[in-house]
């Protein structure tokens, strides 16, 4: 289970790797639960993350056009992102399938795309969890991630149970994608999801000092969730 981290800029990047995080992702929180990052910034999160980590960028929550689907994901690509994370709010099956084409279209080879639904999905207008997994295994998707698409300190847990994630995730694995969970999750959220077995776990908000906006990622912040989830801290780490 391995720990993404969402960052806005370079600095945080640099806090972030050092403190043990495994993959650095780069979001606007002020643009929504995956807040589209400009190109400029996910190159400057690139250039500060060392080469070892992979670095993901998210395209925006939705509703997206196959057009503007695919421009997202080619800039963020040709920026240095390793993973491109599509949210499919307020969009219909026909429409997601065809923007998930669409970026696979225009994606480099070793560039994966990440298919981002939400577990508050009645809310946002989106499609029910357990409909992912299928959607990106045909889309030619590498893993699925589940968010929550609405801040309001509801969490992953407050909309879906443990037996809900396990079976998406179980989908995931039995589609061939590898599966993300996240959604105001907490250091002490990391223990109940060991079990379910996701691949990944992202944060935003708890590891900032401050809100998930205008809060900044903390090292002891992010040391502290590296342990919670079975981690070990690296070698040498600033204060």
């Amino acid at each position: 289970m391995r720990l993404l981290v969402s960052v806005v800029d370079a600095a945080e990047a640099r806090v972030a790797a050092a403190a043990g995080a495994d993959v650095i992702d780069v979001k606007d929180p002020s643009r929504g639960a995956l807040g589209e990052a400009a190109p400029r910034v996910v190159r400057a999160v690139r250039e500060a993350t060392p080469p070892h980590l992979p670095v993901s960028a998210a395209l925006g929550d939705g509703p997206f056009t196959p057009t503007v689907a695919a421009t997202l994901a080619g800039d963020a690509a040709g920026a240095g992102a390793a993973f491109v994370k599509l949210g499919l709010r307020e969009t219909s099956l026909a429409t997601a399938s065809a923007c998930l084409r669409a970026v696979g279209a225009r994606l480099p080879g070793g560039v994966q795309l990440v298919v981002a639904g939400f577990a508050d999905f009645t809310r946002a207008r989106a499609l029910p969890p357990l409909d992912l997994p299928a959607l990106a295994g045909a889309a030619g998707a590498q893993g699925c991630l589940l968010d929550t698409a609405v801040k309001d300190g509801r969490g992953l847990f407050h909309w879906l149970q443990e037996a809900e994630l396990k079976a998406f995730v179980e989908a995931c694995r039995a589609h061939g994608l590898f599966s993300a969970l996240a959604g105001s999750l907490g250091a002490e959220d990391l223990a109940r999801l060991a079990p379910i077995g996701p691949d990944l776990v992202g944060v935003r908000g708890a590891a900032c000092v401050g809100d998930r906006v205008g809060g900044r990622v903390d090292a002891a912040r992010v040391r502290a969730l590296v342990l919670a989830r079975g981690g070990a801290l690296p070698a040498e780490v600033p204060g």
